[in-house]
């Protein structure tokens, strides 16, 4: 089971809206397939494990591991179910099931009654863990969400705006950190900043230091000021403006109207349900970054901390969470906190 994670992670940013998944096939205490999700349309981890198989003639005396319960129902594909029992592999050993509506449960139910021995539950947390973003959109009914920030070495997240000459970021961080939120990028399908950083530091918010998919840009822009020759308006990515304000249309740009009261937060949650973004990084600023935090409405927050002293600016969200992973990246510390809720 170990070993499907591994192979399931192969998958991180490419699967959506499909769960990462990983199979292994054995047949006499060694690995005759392996196979993996890599792609939402193409086949999924089971097919790839069983097409894996030099002798297929093997898989009726062999075991299939796979770290989330086959599907049992016609999507894009046919049903993992049915292929299993097709093949005629007797023994099915899964991590967890499947949260989503059109499988939960039916797939090991689809197994049990054609005759096929089959173990649930083997490393669940660990299966569930990988696949925390399908898990919490299905669950909770929006994105997984990821709090992300640097801060400076005195807690300012940015330089006062008046000591600010040029419309770009100020960099707190050391180039490998800025490469990594940038890999994080292409891991997401979502990414939303505030007004007032879409302004300061008019960023792209793209994986330019990343070979990857750049996820979908979102702005708050609640009285829809944001001149259009920011970065967020270009053609790199797809951006959702939420506003209250009647605005026109722009090619690759989305306008959704909103109430900017107590419930903003989670309309935007709402919506990016509705359009299936399963998860959402937050990048600030501090107060879009507060928002979230006091209402509970976060998963995981990622904190840069720098060497670099500002002296004078914005202070940095506050959170209270213990911490749980700590790691340096040349001379940046990086917290990672879960919230409990």
């Amino acid at each position: 089971m170990k070993r499907c994670l591994q192979l399931a992670k192969n998958g991180l940013g490419t699967t959506y809206p499909n769960p990462l998944v990983g199979s292994v096939i054995v047949h006499d205490d060694l690995i005759i397939g392996e196979g993996w999700h890599r792609k939402a349309g193409e086949p999924h981890a089971e097919v790839n494990a069983v097409n894996s198989v030099k002798n297929p003639e093997l898989l009726k005396d062999s075991t299939i591991y796979v770290s989330l319960e086959p599907c049992s129902h016609y999507g894009k594909t046919p049903p993992c179910s049915d292929l299993i029992i097709a093949k005629g592999i007797k023994k099915v050993v899964v991590g967890t099931v499947d949260p989503f509506a059109e499988v939960a449960g039916r797939g090991i139910k689809k197994l049990l009654d054609a005759g096929h021995e089959v173990i649930v539950g083997i490393l669940d947390k660990e299966c569930q863990e990988i696949n925390k973003r399908f898990f919490t959109f299905h669950k909770k009914k929006r994105p997984y969400i990821i709090l992300k920030w640097a801060e400076s070495a005195d807690g300012l997240i940015a330089p006062a705006p008046i000591t600010r000459k040029k419309k770009e970021p100020v960099w707190i961080t050391n180039p490998y950190s800025r490469q990594l939120v940038h890999k994080w990028r292409a891991q997401e399908q979502a990414i939303l900043v505030g007004t007032q950083t879409a302004l300061a530091d008019n960023p792209s918010l793209t994986t330019r230091e990343w070979a990857g998919p750049s996820p979908t840009r979102i702005v708050l822009d609640r009285k829809g000021t944001l001149p259009r020759n920011l970065q967020l308006f270009n053609h790199d990515a797809p951006t959702l403006v939420f506003t209250e304000t009647e605005s026109k249309e722009v090619a690759n740009v989305n306008f959704i109207r909103v109430d900017f009261g107590e419930s903003l937060i989670e309309q935007i949650l709402d919506h990016l349900h509705t359009k299936g973004l399963q998860s959402l990084i937050v990048e600030g600023g501090a107060k879009t970054l507060q928002t979230f935090i006091d209402k509970g409405l976060w998963d995981e927050a990622r904190i840069f901390k720098g060497e670099t002293f500002l002296q004078q600016g914005i202070a940095a969200p506050m959170l209270n969470a213990p911490e749980q992973d700590v790691r340096f990246i040349l001379k940046d510390k990086l917290t990672i906190l879960r919230c409990g809720n």
